[in-house]
């Protein structure tokens, strides 16, 4: 793939499209809602292709910004559900769409709201396809996992290293909540890179293209989560201690986080980032009684 901003095909935003947009909103992507704007057609195809999303799927999108991604997701899917906490991006986006897809309109939905704050939206959706914003994107994906069982498949571009945590194995240097939390909805994988010159204004940073599919069979209910994912807190927390030292103020003392771990068939000696979800999950069994 090319870094360099390409001609705009149609149908789709390029970056004098882009530029364009944005001045006659008077809009300047700010820093407090993390926003990047891809000005290149190329990486949203690439990003829907990669999502494998179809007629039947209905794709939220969080953060639409002036409309990119949304333009190229709209010909593949029956809808797509853009959350836009920008007001003036959610009130121009159904403009932009029907100035450069005119025949899709009926196909969108805008919620301007928070994306950390939404609790519905006005249909099902059965993929995340987002370019989500960098300050908030690991607690947005986390949400929106809970929230929408439906979703059953996730493609998002993040900073190249929350997407290196999100998929990372149990060992590795950069293993840590994002990747236990994330394994614990689905199978998460680092699909792509992204170079900083296809965004405007261009980010620090390169980005990471991450997909997730949902298990077939959820790891537990809700209440199991919760407690899942306390233990896993706890556990990285302070990442140099033990385990023993690190559950001993969740488990009220020591010995009783020892004698969870060692009946979970976990060493107590064991720091939290040898452990993949599984053995998170049978420590939570055991942590259950003092939580």
């Amino acid at each position: 793939m090319t870094d360099a901003p390409s001609t705009e095909p149609s149908g789709l935003l390029g970056a004098a499209a882009i530029r364009r947009l944005a001045a006659e909103l008077d809009i300047r992507p700010t820093k407090q809602w993390g926003q990047n704007f891809v000005v290149d057609a190329n990486t949203v195809r690439r990003i829907v292709r990669l999502a494998g999303v179809g007629e039947d799927d209905v794709a939220v999108e969080v953060g639409p910004g002036l409309g990119s991604l949304t333009l190229a997701l709209l010909p593949e899917v029956s809808r797509v559900v853009a959350v836009e906490v920008d007001p003036a991006l959610a009130g121009r986006l159904p403009a932009t769409v029907a100035e450069f897809a005119p025949d899709l309109t009926g196909r969108l939905d805008v919620v301007h709201a928070d994306a950390l704050t939404v609790t519905t939206l006005p249909a099902t959706p059965t993929a995340l396809v987002a370019n989500l914003p960098y300050n908030v994107s690991v607690p947005v994906l986390l949400r929106f996992l809970e929230l929408f069982p439906s979703i059953e498949r996730v493609l998002v571009m993040v900073q190249l290293e929350v997407a290196e945590r999100l998929c990372a194995a149990p060992g590795s240097k950069v293993y840590g909540v994002p990747s236990v939390k994330a394994a614990w909805y689905g199978r998460a994988r680092l699909v792509g890179t992204v170079g900083r010159s296809v965004f405007w204004p261009a980010p620090n940073v390169d980005s990471g293209l991450v997909e997730i599919v949902r298990h077939d069979t959820p790891r537990g209910d809700d209440e199991m989560r919760r407690t899942v994912f306390r233990v896993v807190d706890a556990a990285f927390a302070q990442r140099r201690k033990t385990l023993r030292a690190a559950l001993s103020g969740l488990a009220g003392g020591g010995p009783a986080a020892e004698a969870a771990l060692v009946a979970a068939d976990i060493d107590p000696r064991t720091r939290g980032e040898q452990l993949d979800v599984d053995a998170f999950i049978r420590l939570a069994a055991h942590l259950r009684p003092h939580l």
